[in-house]
């Protein structure tokens, strides 16, 4: 049996889970701003939110996700809809200024649980950083992914990247937020 010590997972066997919320993506804006870091949310807009994936498939594997529930792409108004591409852009940019990776992978889980993994009916898209030759012999041979980086390192590190774009202000405790005028 392969074995792969991943101690930070225990967060999640052991979170308390009141049931106040069926969409684990809906409960993140609602959380307290000052529990942002903790969350992993990165930027806070009035539509839409920044969140750092907890089981990153490469370090910097952040979701870019709306705070409407739905898995419908068609049902997002024209605001939600701008917020999302230029949040996406900037999480690019972001990733980009942190990490330096030579490419990416995009993608928006749409159409319910078959598209999103273990989140069901709650779009996202996905901002994976690339680098050349990261696609080691783990996958290929062990069926196993290596994450170089702790999540939490990569929080700060992102953090950081998007309080440094123009338009940005952030609590030393929270999430970025959006300037309106941008």
């Amino acid at each position: 049996m392969d074995r792969l010590f991943a101690p930070w997972r225990i967060e999640w066997v052991e979170r308390d889970d009141d049931g106040e919320y069926d969409c684990p993506f809906c409960g993140l804006p609602a959380e307290e701003p000052g529990d942002d870091r903790e969350n992993n949310v990165l930027v806070r807009g009035d539509r839409a939110v920044v969140v750092l994936n907890n089981y990153p498939y490469n370090p910097g594997h952040a979701m870019v996700i709306p705070r409407e529930h739905t898995g419908d792409y068609r049902d997002l108004d024209d605001e939600t809809l701008l917020e999302h591409a230029r949040l996406l852009g900037r999480t690019v940019d972001a990733v980009d200024a942190a990490l330096e990776p030579d490419g990416f992978n995009t993608g928006t889980n749409l159409g319910g649980r078959v598209a999103g993994g273990s989140i069901g009916d709650h779009l996202h898209t996905h901002v994976v950083p690339r680098w050349e030759g990261d696609t080691s012999f783990m996958p290929v041979v062990a069926d196993t992914t290596v994450i170089v980086e702790a999540v939490a390192k990569t929080y700060d590190r992102l953090h950081d990247a998007f309080a440094r774009q123009d338009g940005t202000s952030t609590p030393d405790d929270g999430a970025v937020r959006l300037d309106r005028g941008h």
